[in-house]
């Protein structure tokens, strides 16, 4: 086993000291009981800035709703006890582990959380129904109870947000040690380059001999490192040639004061969407089988048919005056109709806001020395084609929404794989097809994580575990997250 220097916070200095390390005081160091040490309560205080402000977050929001449905709507009043009311969403939240999963994870979202939010707002309006004699000096009505419920929810979801939000600023970026190769390591550090959840501070390498022991240097390594560099978590890339190896390392690395995260490459193929089967002590994953039932079709369908509805008539207002300012900014079409590869392979016409000069086309291979995008698409910051009006559109990606009338026709999908050119198409090759299995989509993940910052490799793979793990649920956190990345005016 092996430490590697990655980046500037593996010090020169720290690498020579943990290389001079020997097995005989790596067994010492192994053999030494653990405790908690001024590391662990450094890590243990920051678990609690989520954990107590998240609890705090839902007090304030329960706090709230009772006095907009109770004071607000109705001539009822509130009891001195009501104040007994409030932690009562705590106890709902604990037992839906609201509380619990901050430390399990590097990306603390709120939005991925909504499903038990939504049921802990259904348990804490139940438990204030039973308790109404005792809480409120009245009769709650059906409309009282309706608001109780949305507004628990609604602000339980944005003072959770805000909180998660503080929490980072007062506690920093996590410190992460990673375990596993160069090209795993490489693969982490661009996703969380420029993130504020997590930083990379080192690399370790699996490199010890079959016979060798694992409770060895690698053991004393480990912990050097994670006392030198402020680790705290410790991310391991499972070895499939040491199993055992690694079985060992895991074991190591939570009996000290980090937290532990895997890895995992089976699941870039099976997707996150996994049944756990426990048979006699013998754990099984059960994987879903590629594509969606009948069902989900209609389900997704139906969502689509709902959603691209009500925003045409939403955005009708909007869409025909952006119609006008286009016909008055240049001369040409209102929209642009391009041919893009579909469900299955099929060829769609997919239709846009016309944000560049006609000529765009024929004018690309004269630019193509200034393409910035990654490998396998085009796309240029201070592209020359793109009209004035154009320009604005594209900031906050609302030349997409003529292409509700695609999803409309069936042609296309709210959210879905990326539909690409024909071009762009003939590079994805043998089982990274299968993402076609999919309607393609207005957004995706691929939209959400940086659009043509994604590279074409890295695209199809979103794409793929999309597929493998649709559900409905992820089609509408896909959406809401679209939302903050246009107002962002991350298009561009």
């Amino acid at each position: 086993m092996s430490s590697k220097q990655l980046g500037p916070e593996l010090e020169e200095g720290s690498s020579r000291r943990i290389r001079r390390l020997g097995a005989r005081s790596a067994r010492r160091a192994v053999e030494q009981p653990i405790t908690e040490g001024a590391g662990r309560c450094l890590i243990l205080r920051r678990e609690a800035v989520f954990r107590r402000g998240l609890a705090i977050a839902d007090v304030l929001a329960a706090g709230l709703a009772l006095m907009v449905c109770v004071s607000l709507l109705g001539d009822d009043h509130l009891t001195p006890l009501a104040l007994l009311a409030l932690p009562l969403v705590v106890v709902a939240g604990k037992a839906y582990r609201l509380y619990d999963r901050d430390e399990l994870l590097i990306n603390k979202t709120t939005l991925d959380q909504a499903p038990q939010l939504f049921q802990c707002a259904t348990l804490y309006t139940l438990l204030v129904l039973l308790l109404e004699e005792q809480f409120i000096e009245g009769v709650l009505g059906t409309d009282q109870l309706l608001v109780l419920w949305a507004t628990l929810l609604l602000s339980t979801i944005v003072a959770r947000r805000l909180t998660r939000y503080l929490a980072r600023r007062v506690t920093g970026a996590e410190r992460c040690l990673f375990v596993g190769s160069d090209v795993s390591y490489a693969r982490l550090a661009s996703k969380l380059q420029g993130e504020r959840r997590a930083n990379l501070v080192g690399r370790m390498s699996l490199t010890s001999v079959a016979d060798e022991p694992l409770l060895d240097a690698g053991a004393t390594t480990l912990r050097r490192l994670i006392d030198e560099l402020d680790v705290h978590r410790v991310i391991v890339e499972p070895s499939e040639a040491l199993p055992q190896i690694t079985l060992d390392f895991v074991r190591e690395a939570k009996a000290t004061s980090v937290r532990v995260s895997l890895l995992p490459r089976i699941l870039e193929v099976v997707g996150s969407t996994i049944e756990v089967d426990d048979l006699d002590g013998l754990t099984l994953l059960g994987v879903r089988r590629f594509g969606l039932s009948r069902s989900s079709r209609a389900l997704k369908r139906g969502f689509d048919i709902t959603g691209a509805t009500l925003g045409l008539i939403a955005m009708a207002p909007f869409i025909a005056i952006v119609s006008m300012l286009i016909k008055l900014d240049s001369p040409g079409p209102v929209l642009f109709r391009q041919t893009r590869i579909g469900r299955d392979g099929q060829p769609l016409m997919m239709l846009k806001f016309r944000t560049m000069v006609i000529d765009a086309e024929q004018r690309r291979s004269d630019l193509q020395a200034r393409n910035e995008a990654a490998a396998g698409l085009f796309k240029i910051t201070d592209d020359p084609r793109i009209t004035r009006v154009g320009r604005r559109l594209r900031g906050a990606s609302l030349d997409e929404l003529p292409q509700l009338l695609n999803v409309l026709l069936g042609e296309m999908s709210l959210v879905g794989p990326r539909p690409l050119v024909l071009d762009e198409d003939r590079q994805i090759t043998g089982l990274d097809r299968r993402r076609l299995a999919l309607t393609p989509g207005m957004t995706g993940h691929w939209q959400v994580a940086g659009s043509s910052r994604v590279p074409l490799t890295e695209m199809v793979k979103l794409d793929y575990i999309y597929v493998a793990g649709w559900s409905l649920w992820t089609d509408a956190k896909i959406l809401l997250r679209t939302i903050p990345y246009m107002l962002a005016r991350r298009g561009m």
